[in-house]
């Protein structure tokens, strides 16, 4: 589903294709399109249809009209479509994986976990179709009697990010596909395609045209189309995963028309590793929480907080794990763009001058998009790092002496989505758990970590509202009725 660009070629003067938006099961060509490039190696991938006010409209109305007929399509229609995509996926899975490696310099461990939640999160969606249900409450009235229904609001907006593009736009539009409602996912510039393949997966499905629409843009115009989009009296409700400086964003937007809104947005997630820790384990689990995907994960590791006597042997094995997550020689991680290197690297240096060690690794050795692990000791107020999401291969290591001093640490942050507890004693572990600040806290396990069975959002500045296993919930508003017997 692509058409020929004149103007466009790569470095080679090969033509290289524009890939539509798609509106009504139907490619959708644009008057406008932008340029997609691989983080790993620079070349010019494709150029993707850029939106238009005009384009937006033409999907909102699609959305629209399809939705009364989605709505009361039977459950057991839906789910059927939603099986049969998740086995569309998989039987498309190099196609997808070769996107997400071209598109995000995704490592095959990352794009396979990623294919890999998507289609459970169909399949497991699939299977919760049938729950959906009312209530007959019984009323203060003698002769009386009322129903609460549960009814879909109608078209929705889905906004997604690239750094786990399958996971993340499946969850975006899959929720509120199953609650009946409509949707226009909103493609991150980085990976359109990864989002065209979500969408024509569900189209080969089954999916009636209109239910689902994919819409993409230029940066430069990101402003105005997503303004229009959350304006609209057609969007009923909106969903944002991203950086919490946009999300702020957004929800003044949706403040502004009075939508409600559900927003997953950054972290600085801290790994706790108690004195009676499983330290080989810890170790191992932090240095993947730390570094997978080169950070770019909203749960990823950002602080390892030691209890002081077992800081030195677990600073030991947390170098040696590092070495061996990422060794000396090896490719570097790929971050998206080269500003991510730049930030981490401007971060480090900010608190190796401000008296902060680097305990593995050398930041300096970063160059375009690629940078190797770094862990930093020492880290304190006033290091632009003790605050800030590094959001790339970066971790501090800090140490206490006491579970209040941990505690008020690992809640020192404006961001609570995720965190994670280290120790031999369950009750410590949950005792802890109970006290950080947090949507999420894995006792012995790392800060990634997402699955189907459960809720997954955060608090504070990392945002509000849950997909997830409640999932369906957040797509569904009640409606009374009362009736005289």
């Amino acid at each position: 589903m692509s058409f020929t660009n004149s103007h466009a070629h790569d470095s080679n003067g090969t033509p290289v294709p524009t890939h539509p938006l798609i509106i009504s099961n139907k490619p959708h060509p644009t008057v406008n399109s932008f340029p997609v490039y691989s983080p790993a190696t620079g070349k010019l991938l494709h150029h993707f249809s850029s939106a238009s006010i005009d384009d937006a409209d033409a999907a909102l109305s699609s959305a629209q009209a399809a939705q009364p007929k989605w709505k009361t399509l039977p459950p057991s229609k839906k789910r059927d479509i939603f099986i049969k995509a998740a086995q569309i996926m998989d039987s498309r899975r190099e196609e997808l994986t070769k996107y997400m490696a071209d598109e995000t310099g995704a490592s095959a461990p990352w794009g396979a976990f990623n294919l890999n939640l998507a289609s459970e999160i169909l399949r497991d969606v699939a299977g919760r179709l049938s729950s959906i249900s009312g209530s007959i409450p019984q009323t203060a009235t003698e002769g009386v009697s009322a129903l609460v229904l549960k009814e879909p609001y109608g078209v929705i907006l889905a906004i997604a990010p690239w750094n786990a593009p399958y996971i993340l736009g499946i969850r975006a539009i899959i929720y509120a596909l199953a609650a009946g409602n409509t949707a226009i996912l909103k493609a991150p510039e980085f990976s359109p395609m990864c989002s065209t393949g979500i969408v024509t997966s569900l189209q080969q499905a089954g999916l009636p045209p209109g239910v689902l629409n994919l819409l993409a843009h230029r940066p430069e115009d990101a402003a105005s189309i997503t303004k229009h989009l959350i304006s609209s009296p057609i969007i009923k409700k909106v969903n944002f995963t991203g950086s919490t400086a946009v999300g702020k964003i957004i929800a003044e937007l949706c403040g502004k028309t009075l939508k409600p809104v559900l927003l997953e947005l950054g972290g600085k997630a801290p790994a706790i590793v108690w004195e009676d820790a499983d330290l080989d384990l810890a170790a191992q689990e932090c240095v993947v929480g730390s570094f997978s995907h080169g950070g770019q994960i909203c749960m990823s590791t950002e602080r390892i907080i030691l209890h002081e006597k077992i800081a030195e042997e677990f600073e030991e094995k947390f170098k040696k794990a590092a070495a061996g997550f990422a060794p000396e020689g090896a490719e570097p991680p790929v971050l998206i763009n080269s500003a991510g290197v730049a930030k981490n690297q401007r971060l480090l240096k900010d608190a190796v001058e401000k008296g902060a060690t680097i305990l593995h690794g050398n930041y300096e050795e970063g160059k375009g998009t690629k940078m190797m692990p770094v862990v930093v000791k020492g880290t304190k107020k006033g290091m632009d790092l003790f605050y800030t999401e590094s959001f790339g291969p970066t971790v501090s290591v800090m140490t206490v002496s006491s579970e209040e001093e941990a505690l008020e640490l690992a809640n020192d942050t404006e961001y609570g989505l995720s965190a994670a507890v280290f120790t031999r004693d369950l009750l410590r572990g949950l005792r802890m758990a109970r006290g950080i600040e947090s949507g999420a806290v894995h006792i012995n396990g790392m800060t990634v970590h997402d699955e189907t069975a459960l809720p997954h959002g955060g608090m504070k500045a990392s945002g509000f509202g849950r997909f997830g296993a409640i999932g369906l919930e957040e797509w569904m508003r009640t409606k009374t009725i009362t009736f005289k017997d």
